[in-house]
């Protein structure tokens, strides 16, 4: 079992950039892919990026594809989401999550964190 907590969300300008956090207990991490997500008021969860267990595999939205990269350090148990660029449509909360595999799919995903809220506004 794995604990997740993020960190690192905020409010910021459009073209600005924020990097979260996503810290896990345990010394189990680097045996779970990480994905992070994101929900807007009224919408339904959505994929954002996804990084394997060892860190050699990733994949994004074609949204965020050029702006935003996940990346993980198993020796700190942390996965990382580096967001430049932003625009006001990327703001909602966003929850970085643990499987088996990494996925497009939220069902994919045991372990979830409790979010933090990003907002893009000037």
């Amino acid at each position: 079992q794995v604990q997740l907590v993020e960190s690192g969300g905020g409010l910021v300008q459009p073209g600005g950039s924020l990097r979260l956090s996503c810290a896990a207990s345990g010394r189990t991490f680097s045996t779970y892919a990480v994905g992070w997500f994101r929900q807007a008021p009224g919408k339904e969860r959505e994929f954002v990026a996804a990084i394997s267990r060892s860190g050699g595999g990733t994949d994004s939205a074609d949204s965020v594809k050029g702006r935003f990269t996940i990346s993980r350090d198993n020796a700190k148990n942390t996965a990382y989401l580096q967001m430049n660029s932003l625009k006001p449509e990327d703001t909602a909360v966003y929850y970085c999550a643990a499987g088996r595999f990494y996925s497009v799919r939220t069902a994919e995903y045991a372990y979830w964190g409790q979010g933090t809220q990003v907002t893009v506004s000037s």
